[in-house]
């Protein structure tokens, strides 16, 4: 008897219905409550409640849990805020770090066992991100220059006044549009293709071992590729945190720097 497995990659190949899943009422009860949705809640939750648990009694020589949650708070302060910002970017570690983990734990949900899939490959929770990146960014340099002098130093670059026409529209371009729009795409489109790509291989093994039992060994290498491409995507799930973390933290250094 064929298994529930192979009909459903033998006659349903992966496709863009896989990022959208039913509602856990049936139905339209409740269409937003998905399992989108309790992985949003299960990443805030834990990385509030892991920061909330480590630091309940801090003591002066560290607990392994307290050890683990003050070395990722120093990567978020030195290797991010201070790296990139400088002295002042330690008061912007709190949330760059907050960032990180709350991004990092988002994509884990692509390679958990159940879940295998990440909000982030959904555009609408990258853009979310990147939006409030975007307003702090230029809030912070809005209060430290005041609005027309950042403006100024955003969107005129030192240049000779002929080709100012030309370059301020790029500089604004760059500044206020492409950098949420590129912060935000670059995370998805790691996330959906990978997702994708895991697909693929796992159902293709299904698919042909359903159409030709000789095909066997195929299945069971497209399998294997599977298992080395959970790892890769880890390392992606680990590098896409850091980036759009870092790019933020540098989208912050040159909002507060002194000049263009």
């Amino acid at each position: 008897m064929t298994s529930q497995p192979t009909i459903l990659a033998a006659e349903f190949p992966p496709s863009i219905q896989d990022f959208f899943p039913p509602s856990f009422a049936g139905g339209t009860d409740n269409p937003w409550f998905t399992k989108i949705t309790l992985m949003l809640w299960i990443a805030t939750a834990a990385v509030i409640i892991f920061f909330l648990v480590t630091y309940r009694n801090p003591q002066m020589v560290p607990t392994k849990r307290q050890w683990i949650a003050e070395s990722i708070y120093g990567f978020g302060r030195n290797a991010i805020a201070k790296e990139m910002i400088g002295p002042e970017g330690v008061r912007f570690a709190s949330y760059l770090t907050s960032l990180f983990c709350f991004i990092f734990a988002m994509n884990f949900f692509a390679i958990l066992p159940f879940f295998q899939l990440s909000p982030n490959s959904h555009f609408a929770f990258p853009v979310l991100l990147a939006v409030i990146s975007y307003l702090m960014f230029n809030y912070v340099g809005m209060r430290k220059h005041g609005v027309g002098k950042y403006l100024k130093m955003a969107m005129v670059p030192p240049a000779p006044w002929y080709i100012l026409p030309l370059l301020v529209p790029i500089e604004f371009a760059s500044t206020f549009l492409i950098r949420p729009f590129s912060l935000s795409v670059r995370l998805f489109a790691n996330m959906f293709a990978g997702h994708m790509l895991l697909l693929v291989f796992t159902l293709g093994g299904f698919a042909m071992i359903n159409a030709n039992a000789w095909l066997a060994p195929v299945s069971v290498l497209s399998w294997l590729l599977t298992i080395a491409l959970t790892f890769l995507e880890f390392l992606v799930i680990c590098l896409q945190a850091y980036v759009f973390t870092v790019l933020t933290a540098s989208y912050v250094q040159g909002a507060l720097a002194d000049g263009h």
